[in-house]
């Protein structure tokens, strides 16, 4: 079970009384802390933090030194330090955001943000958002108009003791929404040693794991030590909360995903899938790349930047048709096209380049089924045959609202011939030490790599059919073994 303190500069001026929070002053904190026994600490601090080195940047400081998590984080501190940063990142935020309901003031926004809470129903998604970016308990930004459009002029840490009596009740609700999920739900019986949030996200259309997979995960971590959580988009300034994350939903560089695990790698969580595998993984023209410098087995390729005569030319010497065209982050076959022509090759390339500066052109090779082979801290964990979806040339086919797909086969890794288990172990290691799917193409005796996933599907009944409940207590033990090398 772990413990909530709030600490602020003055424990004299509190006076809420709220479930399941201890209040202590920073001396208390800086003299009497860490408790000895106490293995789970979870830190809100209140305290100034507006300068370097004070009594509310230390108090972050000391508890990230002291394994504790901490809110704000010294990161976050650091980042709020530089305004010119901090702007250019808010900035980012508003952009993401509907501002035409912005009532065009003199005098703009002065926005109270509680625990990503605010009283203006018009900028609650701003809210959040700022409070996702800038993991603090109360942040102040100032929005004004200006000719091109709304712009945030400044952003800073609030301390608890600059609130006024008006504000008390939005900020102590805000607190107790909040912090409530940390003692209202309820915890296994046994004590866990770690506590591990899985992100899922409930609208995804094609997530990689069914809700069977991840009750068989769940199942596994707690067996191994974990208490499990699962989170969700919404999820992301908590994540200071955890030791672990899983990421259980379809990653991309330019989405919340990466930024979840960008977050949680800073915060110094163990994260499957790490930002650096995402990053890699996610862009086709770095695997491609880094395949032909390493050596990988690949399909003949080549990167297209354009649609004219002349890059279709070099295409028609480099290749016979068809011609495999792929938008560089692709996933489940979207952004795949299959050109068998001139015309079809123009058509097909200028739409793609309407959405990627760069396109890979690559030979087509038939098989009536891909490899997957999944790999988990550069050790083979699992082997399937995917078969290529009925009367199509891929494994998914997408069209008329709906998604189909083709049988499989999944089989010991033993049996897995040498020639493609080598070309997934080589391509694996060139990505990192997480767990990733190697998709490979067999003609004969050569083999193709494709590509790398970085989040592989793991479903019940298809990539756990062999080994079943083994394939999750692997996976398990591997965040484990890395959170007791982090001495956790």
């Amino acid at each position: 079970m772990s413990q909530l303190y709030l600490v602020v500069d003055d424990i004299e001026g509190w006076e809420h009384q709220l479930q399941g929070q201890a209040v202590i002053s920073f001396e208390t904190y800086l003299t009497e802390h860490p408790v000895k026994g106490e293995k789970k600490t979870r830190i809100i601090n209140l305290c100034n933090t507006d300068q370097y080195l004070s009594k509310g940047y230390y108090c972050s400081l000391l508890a990230e030194a002291r394994g504790h998590k901490v809110m704000p984080p010294i990161n976050t501190l650091t980042d709020l330090s530089s305004q010119q940063l901090t702007l250019v990142m808010a900035s980012e935020v508003l952009e993401e955001i509907d501002t035409d309901e912005l009532v065009q003031t003199d005098d703009g926004y002065r926005l109270r943000v509680y625990f990503g809470r605010t009283e203006y129903p018009q900028l609650k998604i701003l809210a959040r958002r700022l409070f996702e970016r800038f993991p603090c308990p109360i942040l102040e930004a100032v929005l004004m108009h200006a000719g091109d459009g709304w712009q945030v002029r400044s952003i800073r840490a609030v301390a608890y003791a600059e609130l006024e009596t008006d504000e008390m009740p939005v900020f102590v609700d805000a607190l107790e929404r909040f912090t409530k999920s940390l003692w209202r739900k309820p915890r296994s019986s046994k004590s866990a040693r770690w506590d591990m949030a899985i992100l899922v996200n409930p609208e995804e259309q094609l997530p990689p794991s069914d809700k069977s997979a991840i009750k068989r995960m769940t199942r596994a971590a707690e067996k191994i030590g974990f208490a499990v959580e699962i989170i969700g988009p919404q999820d992301y300034a908590r994540l200071n909360e955890f030791d672990a994350l899983f990421l259980r939903e379809t990653t991309a560089i330019d989405h919340h995903t990466y930024r979840f695990a960008r977050k949680a790698e800073i915060e110094g969580l163990v994260v499957i899938d790490d930002p650096t595998s995402i990053l890699r993984c996610c862009n086709k023209v770095f695997l491609q790349d880094a395949f032909t410098y390493s050596g990988v087995p690949t399909p003949k390729t080549r990167i297209v930047s354009s649609s004219n005569d002349v890059a279709l030319d070099e295409l028609e010497a480099a290749f016979e048709y068809p011609i495999v065209l792929k938008i560089p982050n692709s996933a489940f076959s979207v952004g795949v096209m299959k050109a068998e022509d001139r015309e079809s090759l123009r058509q097909k390339l200028s739409e793609l380049l309407k959405k990627s500066a760069l396109i890979l052109a690559q030979e087509y090779l038939y098989t009536e089924y891909d490899w997957r082979i999944g790999v988990l801290n550069n050790r083979p964990l699992f082997a399937c045959r995917y078969f290529m979806a009925k009367g199509h040339w891929q494994i998914y086919k997408h069209g008329e609202g709906r998604v189909g797909s083709g049988g499989w086969e999944t089989l010991p890794t033993y049996e897995v011939p040498k020639a493609v288990l080598d070309a997934a172990m080589k391509s694996a290691r060139i990505i990192g030490d997480g767990l990733y799917g190697i998709d490979i193409k067999q003609q004969g005796n050569k083999v193709y790599v494709i590509e790398v996933n970085d989040n592989p599907s793991l479903e019940h009944g298809v990539e756990d059919e062999f080994i079943g409940d083994e394939l999750y207590m692997q996976i398990m033990a591997e965040f484990a073994r890395r959170l007791e090398n982090r001495g956790r």
